[in-house]
């Protein structure tokens, strides 16, 4: 029995650590999930059973639930040879604001935060990640994503970020990660995509 505790931890963490630990098995092996909500029990219930496993799921407590992942053998990485176009090497993420979607403010940061972290989990890691406008913010000192845009810059991604946005929000000289660029290179960067993710 292998247990992974993904307890407080927000989506994707819980589905992540499910699949790393799921590509780590040798051999038959049940794998336990504890998780705080349902949302990531039905998150983690998708992955798994995507992948082969046979999934159940019961709440032990307000706030505590428990999934039982049974696999015959570890999941290879990736998607099937074949799935996935050429132009992946080439993938360009654009971040133009400190959060994602509308709604809650609060809960945008949250969500720009978890899908930094997704992009340092990706089995292909895009070529390069260009911050402008408010998304500029997240490249500088003070962000809680710069370790993992720290990561991905260690990994080869290229992160870029808007000089004239860093100039305008005051934040040229507190830049932690990548180089300053201009809107030339950033359009040029775009145009040139094979495919653009933008959160």
């Amino acid at each position: 029995m292998i247990t992974v505790n993904a307890m407080g931890d927000n989506c994707p963490i819980p589905v992540i650590k499910t699949k790393k630990a799921m590509q780590a098995l040798t051999g038959p092996e049940t794998i336990e999930v504890l998780v705080d909500n349902e949302i990531a029990v039905q998150n983690v219930t998708k992955m798994a059973s995507a992948s082969g496993g046979q999934v159940s799921s019961e709440k032990i407590a307000d706030g505590e639930f428990k999934i039982t992942v049974q696999m015959e053998g570890a999941v290879v990485s990736g998607e099937e040879a074949g799935c996935m176009p050429d132009a992946r090497g080439n993938t360009v993420v654009v971040v133009s604001s400190d959060r994602m979607g509308e709604g809650n403010d609060e809960l945008g940061k949250v969500l720009m935060k978890g899908f930094i972290f997704a992009v340092t989990q990706l089995d292909t890691l895009p070529k390069t990640m260009l911050f402008y406008n408010g998304g500029a913010t997240l490249t500088a000192e003070g962000s809680d994503s710069l370790e993992d845009l720290k990561s991905l810059e260690a990994q080869g991604v290229e992160v870029m970020t808007c000089g004239t946005c860093l100039d305008y929000y005051g934040l040229k000289e507190k830049l932690q990660v990548g180089t300053v660029t201009n809107m030339y290179s950033i359009v040029e960067t775009m145009a040139n995509a094979g495919r653009i993710i933008k959160p």
